[in-house]
């Protein structure tokens, strides 16, 4: 007995993604109390205002987190449509009723009274399973049209309803989508040119903007957004101020920081401090070094999750962590570039960072996935 218990292959936790997780969870909720004091002082009379409500959220995806961590992921295969229909559901009531809440003109929550959370959020999780569930059903054949359209069939038509009101989420959820059949797939040219072609729009953003805004593909403000990309200082009150504020922030940060809590940008230079820009005032309290170690830790992350998907028991816990891996590294890197103006300002989160109670709450869930498929790797003697 005792013998047959020495040869039972132990089973793999991959403790430094959790001490990963763990880290950036408490980074960014002292990053929001240090970039939200003072505006959380003068509207609601007290510093840690937005922390405290991070705070409490954070703790229960923690505490989700590890419980799903401890859980068979294969039980996600099984319920993946239900899932694709309940999130239908929760984008037709924010997009088309009255259920569906309203801020600064975009109606991104569903609530009801004091509770409220982003639906699109729990797009990306459902599409992420999903996917994995497709690709380990149609094999060799997702490289075929047939496979490809049936996964476009899912994707872009939940994109296109999130699109209405929140661009960067679409842009997000496509790319996840990108991502994971980028990895599935044998055939590689074909997202290669996709890559070309996202380039090329990049490039000559300006004509392009303005030619579908002619004919009605794009709103004025997405072009606005554009505009202000090109050229800040000329749009400045059209947004380009936020933009400039923002680069002033990471410039005078210098290679050391002014010392946390010591911004200026924060106070009230930089609209919503604690949130799309926060990685502004990281760059400006703790300088270069702050700002390069933040993006090592994600590096490190991603390449935990590497290491995830290469060893995980099947195709599907892979690629699960896959699309994990490519939702967080889209995020951080068009993050970053928002706040630095190298694409326009799409209104992006900083994973774990940025204030943001239902972004944090579905990301901790997704780091509980990854740790549920790292829990069911064996590891032979």
């Amino acid at each position: 007995m005792a013998q047959e218990k020495r040869k039972r292959p132990q089973r793999f936790y991959d403790y430094s993604l959790l001490f990963a997780i763990v880290f950036l969870t408490i980074f960014g909720l002292v990053m929001i109390y240090s970039a939200s004091s003072y505006k959380a002082q003068i509207d609601h009379g007290n510093a840690a205002y937005f922390m405290i409500r991070q705070a409490a959220i954070a703790a229960v995806g923690l505490a989700a987190m590890i419980v799903i961590s401890k859980l068979d992921y294969h039980w996600y295969a099984k319920v993946w449509k239900l899932g694709v229909a309940v999130v239908w559901i929760l984008m037709i009531l924010v997009t088309f009723t009255p259920l569906g809440r309203e801020y600064n003109g975009k109606k991104r929550w569903l609530g009801y009274g004091s509770l409220s959370f982003q639906p699109s959020e729990l797009v990306k999780i459902v599409v992420i399973v999903a996917l994995a569930s497709m690709i380990v059903r149609y094999g060799k054949n997702i490289d075929r049209f047939a496979g490809k359209f049936r996964v476009m069939l899912l994707v872009l038509p939940l994109a296109l309803i999130v699109v209405i009101n929140n661009l960067s989420t679409g842009i997000i959820i496509v790319g996840i989508g990108f991502v994971m059949m980028f990895v599935a797939s044998k055939e590689k040219w074909p997202y290669i040119l996709c890559v070309a072609a996202a380039a090329f729009v990049l490039v000559f953003a300006g004509p392009i903007g303005k030619a579908l805004t002619g004919i009605g593909l794009l709103q004025e403000y997405q072009l606005g957004r554009i505009n202000v990309w090109l050229d800040p200082e000329q749009y400045s009150l059209e947004g380009g101020f936020q933009v400039l504020q923002g680069l002033y922030a990471i410039g005078s940060g210098g290679l050391f920081g002014k010392g946390l809590g010591q911004s200026i940008q924060k106070m009230g230079f930089v609209p919503e401090a604690q949130n799309d820009m926060i990685f502004s005032i990281i760059c400006e309290e703790l300088g270069l070094f702050g700002a390069v170690s933040l993006i090592l830790i994600f590096m490190f992350m991603i390449y935990r999750f590497m290491v995830i998907a290469s060893n995980a028991p099947d195709l599907f816990g892979s690629m699960v962590v896959v699309g994990v891996m490519g939702h967080i590294a889209i995020q951080v890197i068009l993050n970053i570039a928002v706040v630095t103006n190298t694409i326009p300002n799409t209104g992006i989160t900083l994973p774990f960072i940025s204030y943001g109670g239902t972004s944090v709450l579905f990301l901790l869930i997704e780091m509980g996935m990854v740790l549920s498929v790292s829990n069911q790797i064996k590891l032979e003697k």
